[in-house]
């Protein structure tokens, strides 16, 4: 199903059963259990390439992340120093 017809099917039953951002969860759940049923086969058909393959992409997620931080921390300028300013009272400027 393209995403105008999906779009154009929440619209329609938007009002009567369900709204757009629960057809988006029950997409995800149903998407999150096929999934898991599509990863457990291929880790049964093929345990030690779907095991290497795992293990690299969560390394490598966990890398980028932290190459994403480090990255915003190099180009970020760094704050200006907020000084009070020092003021004296009213009765000291006469």
């Amino acid at each position: 199903m393209r995403f105008e017809q999906f779009w154009k099917f929440t619209r329609k039953y938007e009002g009567s059963l369900l709204n757009k951002d629960q057809v988006i969860g029950a997409v995800i759940v149903v998407g999150s259990i096929l999934g898991i049923i599509v990863y457990g086969w291929l880790l049964y058909s093929f345990p030690i390439v779907v095991l290497q393959l795992t293990a690299f992409l969560a390394a490598a997620a966990v890398l980028v992340i932290l190459a994403w931080i480090g990255w915003t921390m190099a180009i970020t300028p760094p704050l200006e120093s907020i000084e009070p300013e020092l003021t004296t009272p009213a009765s000291e400027k006469t």
